[in-house]
């Protein structure tokens, strides 16, 4: 029989691979973590459009801290008010390395709130698993844009 602790423990998992530099062989290679990935890029690399058409790279990072922002808004206070999905699409372009820096540190602060309260959790019900599982998938589809790009500028 499966406990909620055995959920929490792969998700801890999944999580760590996806965001830190923590590969337990589940889905990524290593090295390939979200924060690791970018930290080899540039701002000038960040500040470059993914595929032409799309969002810059930091926009990707910032829209990562959004999506991480809203759904620790609606789990901790139940804050279902609508967000401005678009906002961050049409606002984030280039950026100078500072701003760079401080995008990356923000969805690094972001990412370990999130990982604290799911570390907190003590019951976890479907809105709590569904959020987590929604983290993961969503975020390892922007690291796989990221990651697509840098193909191609590098």
């Amino acid at each position: 029989m499966t406990t909620s602790q055995d959920f929490a423990n792969n998700l801890f998992a999944l999580m760590e691979e996806t965001f830190e530099a923590k590969h337990h062989g589940i889905f990524l290679d290593k090295g390939t973590s979200l924060f690791e990935t970018l930290e080899t890029v540039s701002a000038q690399e960040a500040s470059i459009p993914v595929g032409g058409k799309c969002a810059s790279l930091a926009a990707q990072v910032a829209h990562v801290t959004f999506y991480l922002e809203v759904l620790e808004r609606y789990v901790l206070h139940h804050d279902t008010s609508p967000a401005d999905w678009g906002l961050i699409w049409r606002t984030v372009e280039k950026v100078t390395p500072e701003e760079w820096h401080a995008y990356k540190n923000k969805l690094m602060d972001t990412y370990r709130r999130i990982e604290k309260m799911f570390h907190d959790t003590e019951t976890w019900n479907e809105d709590s698993i569904g959020g987590a599982m929604a983290i993961v998938v969503h975020t390892a589809y922007h690291l796989g844009e990221i990651r697509q790009a840098l193909c191609t500028l590098k």
